[in-house]
Formats: structure tokens, C-alpha cells, sequence
């Protein structure tokens, strides 16, 4: 008997040592599924999913249909940041620290960071009622700086001593009371570096939040590494405090901010990380200077060990076919001839355009481009058809294209230089010039025409 009773009491306190994460999304939302992550750093690592309950809960004494899910975490989850995401388009997650406890939330899921209130944690109501605390008091000190640098002359002097002191008073006490919680370190990092004495110039302002912007942060602190702390900070850094109307001051913003970012950073796997990140936010802006940068300043003096060879030849075909990109090279034959894209000498500027002879919209444009540029002698086309076979390609293009490079890509969306240029749909225009930039990759034949007439 007494084996019997140990061996349940062994069961029974394994179960309780699991973990639950129960949520709640008012109002409801048209997804099936809820999907778990926990936070490392710039990526986020599967750690299971479940389904959503559609249920029905009074509030403000109206009942109304809501969202429901459940988690259960081994005894052996290890502490972190952790994400749920419940959308499959569109954004749609929220963040949530788990330190060894059960955690119940509700939300709107349109709108989770403003709305969401735990039920269960520790952790997470201390965090929450913090933001709230610390948020207030900074704001009303950021009003009385700003109307100091606004009105210069302004007795604003004692107001602001007092909003200070609101402020470190309330730091103090959450990292005093936060000392044995999993969040510590981030409420300790969470505080901005303000001036002791009130500034009255735009200047001083500026100068103080972007110097002072990484005093609190540790970037050895394994907790804010293996959270969105970190990384939502470095973004504020590079992409809102180094900020310039100016494109080419702008450029230069980037480059200072990215060496201040990354000299802060001694871990190595994270710098990567890092670099990876800000290459992935750079594709955003098609900004390929930037992008360039980084990989040749930052990426590829990491350690080889570190660099990913996958990663980098995916960047790379993804920009070959962007402006300012020299384009992709290709050869093909030609009354006999062997040309490359590359050596072609007989134009001033070249369009460059994949066509189809089963494409309806190519074969309207390609007549009407052979039309408008018959006489336009400093301009050339290269004509690159995608086809399955070269039957009613050969017939066509002698007849109706003569005067052109006419290029023959057969098994066509496979094709090897379609794939290079990222065709998707026919047909796609690019203009280069002499020596083969691409200058321009207009949508269709009229923005063809409006771009050469400008030109």
C-alpha cells in the first residue's frame, strides 16, 4: 500500500509543477490557431501551439463572445520573455515574462500591449503596474523639458526638480522592490538617463537623450539579451533618435548610429544577431547603401564561424535586381554570336524586359515598345521571353521584334536569370544604362516611356 501511495504522490506533484498560461481576447478573433515562442534575443524558437475556444464572459454587464487559450509548460521551462501569436497576417502578438508560476491575461487582441491586464503573475503585475508608474512620471517631466526648450525664458526650473525627482523616486522603489524577481534587471534598464538641471536649447536637448541613451543599459545582462528589450532599444537608437530630413545626412546618422550600437556589444553571437536584424529592417527601405555597409564593415569581419553563407547569398539575390544594382549577367546566342549583358557596347541605355509569348499583356506592350522606340537609335532592348518552348517564340520574335536582342529562357518561371532578377509576372521592365546599372524598374510600358522621356 504505502508504494501504491508514494507512487501517486509522486504523479500528483509532477502535475502541480506544471505551469499553466491562460488567456483571454475580447472580442473574439477569426483565427483557430494560438502559437507560443519564447523571446531570445532578435529571434523568437518555437515552443508549442494550441487552439482557440470561442466562449462567451459578461463585461460591463453585457455579455460578449471572446477568444480563450491554454499553454502548459514542463516544470523544466526555463525563465524568460515569451510570446504568444495569434494572427497569421497582420501583427497580432503579445509579450509577457514566465518566471516559475501560472499566468492568466486578458486583452484586446487589436490593441495588447495598452490593454492587456494579468489576472496571475507576480511578475508580470509588477512589470505592468511599473510601466504604468514610471511612463506618468516621465511624461510629465519630457512636458516641462519641452516647454523649457520651447519658451527658454520660462521659470520652469523648480517644476522640473520636482517631476525629476518623481521619477527616480519611482525607479528607486521598483528596483528596490523588483530585487528577486526575474524582471529586475529590466527595470533597472528601463529608465532613461535624464539631465539633472533643466536644458533650454533644441541642441543641449538632442545632445543629451542620444548620449545618455545606453547609460542604463547592460549588454551582458543575460536577461535583457534573451528578451525584445535590447532590440527595441537599438531600433529607437538607430531608426528615431538618429533621425535627418536630409537623405545623405541621413545615411551618415545610420552609419554613426549602427558603430555606436555595435561597439556596445561584446558578445558575439549576439552582434550577429544584431547585424542580421538590422539588415532584415534595412529591405524595408530598399536602403542597399546601408545594407552594403553592414556586410562589408560588420558582417563579414565576424568570425567565420558565425557568419551564415545561407544568409548572405539570400541577401545578395535579393538586391541583385534592385536600382542602383548592376544587373544580374547573362549570356545567349545571336547570329552566331555568343553576347553577354555585360559587354554589350551598342546603346546608350538598355531595356531590359521578360516577356512571354502566352502572356496577353506582353503581347499587346511588346509591339507597342517596338513602335515607340524604332527610331530611338541610343536606346536598345534585350528582349528576354520565358518560354516552355521555342516553337512560337522563334516565328514571333523574327517577325515582330527585329532589331532587337531577343533572348530565348526557356523552362520558363525556373529559369535560372528570371530567378535572378526575381520575376514573378510578365512582363517586368528595367532600365540600365551604358554600363549596366539598373536605373529604373518601371511597372509597365507607359512608365517605361515616362522614364526615357524624362531622360
Amino acid at each position: 500500500m504505502k508504494t501504491i501511495f508514494y507512487f501517486i504522490l509522486f504523479i500528483t506533484s509532477v502535475a502541480n509543477a506544471q505551469y499553466s498560461i491562460k488567456g483571454t481576447m475580447s472580442p473574439k478573433i477569426v483565427s483557430d490557431w494560438v502559437i507560443l515562442y519564447k523571446v531570445e534575443g532578435t529571434k523568437q524558437v518555437f515552443v508549442s501551439n494550441t487552439t482557440i475556444k470561442i466562449d462567451s464572459m459578461t463585461i460591463s454587464g453585457k455579455k460578449k463572445a471572446i477568444s480563450r487559450f491554454e499553454f502548459t509548460l514542463k516544470p523544466e521551462a526555463k525563465p524568460g520573455a515569451y510570446r504568444i501569436s495569434y494572427r497569421t497576417e497582420g501583427e497580432g502578438f503579445l509579450d509577457f515574462f514566465f518566471n516559475k508560476e501560472n499566468i492568466s491575461f486578458i486583452f484586446n487582441p487589436d490593441y495588447p500591449d495598452q490593454t492587456v491586464s494579468f489576472s496571475k503573475s507576480s511578475e508580470n503585475k509588477l512589470y505592468k503596474e511599473y510601466s504604468a508608474a514610471i511612463s506618468k512620471a516621465q511624461s510629465k517631466l519630457d512636458s516641462i523639458q519641452i516647454a523649457a526648450v520651447q519658451n527658454p525664458k520660462a521659470d520652469l526650473k523648480t517644476a522640473y526638480q520636482k517631476a525629476y525627482k518623481k521619477v527616480n523616486t519611482i525607479q528607486n522603489k521598483y528596483v528596490e522592490v523588483s530585487k528577486e524577481k526575474y524582471i529586475a534587471p529590466i527595470i533597472k534598464a528601463s529608465v532613461q538617463s535624464n539631465s539633472t538641471d533643466i536644458l533650454t536649447s533644441v541642441d543641449a536637448y538632442l545632445f543629451n537623450i542620444k548620449n545618455t541613451f545606453f547609460n542604463k543599459l547592460d549588454f551582458s545582462n543575460k536577461t535583457l539579451l534573451n528578451s525584445s528589450f535590447l532590440t527595441d532599444r537599438i531600433v529607437s537608437y538607430v531608426f528615431y533618435i538618429n533621425y535627418s530630413d536630409d537623405n545623405r545626412t541621413q545615411q551618415r546618422l545610420y552609419k554613426e548610429s549602427i558603430e555606436t550600437v555595435l561597439s556596445k556589444i561584446k558578445n558575439q553571437t549576439y552582434k550577429r544577431d544584431i547585424i542580421e536584424f538590422l539588415i532584415v529592417q534595412f529591405e524595408a527601405y530598399k536602403n542597399l547603401e546601408i545594407i552594403d555597409y553592414l556586410f562589408e564593415n560588420k558582417y563579414n569581419k565576424l568570425p567565420e564561424a558565425l557568419q551564415s553563407a545561407k544568409f548572405k547569398a539570400e541577401k545578395k539575390a535579393l538586391f541583385a535586381s534592385e536600382v542602383g544594382r548592376t544587373a544580374p549577367d547573362f549570356s545567349w546566342k545571336e547570329n552566331g554570336k555568343t553576347l553577354k549583358l555585360s559587354t554589350l557596347n551598342d546603346a546608350e541605355k538598355y531595356v531590359l524586359v521578360f516577356w512571354s509569348t502566352t502572356c496577353s499583356h506582353c503581347m499587346r506592350e511588346m509591339p507597342l515598345l517596338h513602335t515607340y522606340l524604332k527610331n530611338k537609335k541610343n536606346i536598345k532592348v534585350i528582349a528576354f521571353a520565358l518560354e516552355d518552348d521555342a516553337f512560337v517564340w522563334e516565328n514571333y520574335s523574327k517577325t515582330n521584334l527585329n532589331g532587337w536582342h531577343n533572348v530565348l529562357g526557356l523552362n520558363k518561371w525556373e529559369n535560372e536569370t528570371a530567378k535572378a532578377y526575381q520575376i514573378f509576372s510578365t512582363p517586368s521592365y528595367f532600365v540600365l544604362d551604358k554600363n549596366k546599372k539598373i536605373v529604373a524598374k518601371p511597372y509597365d510600358i507607359d512608365e517605361v516611356k515616362e522614364y526615357l522621356e524624362k531622360k
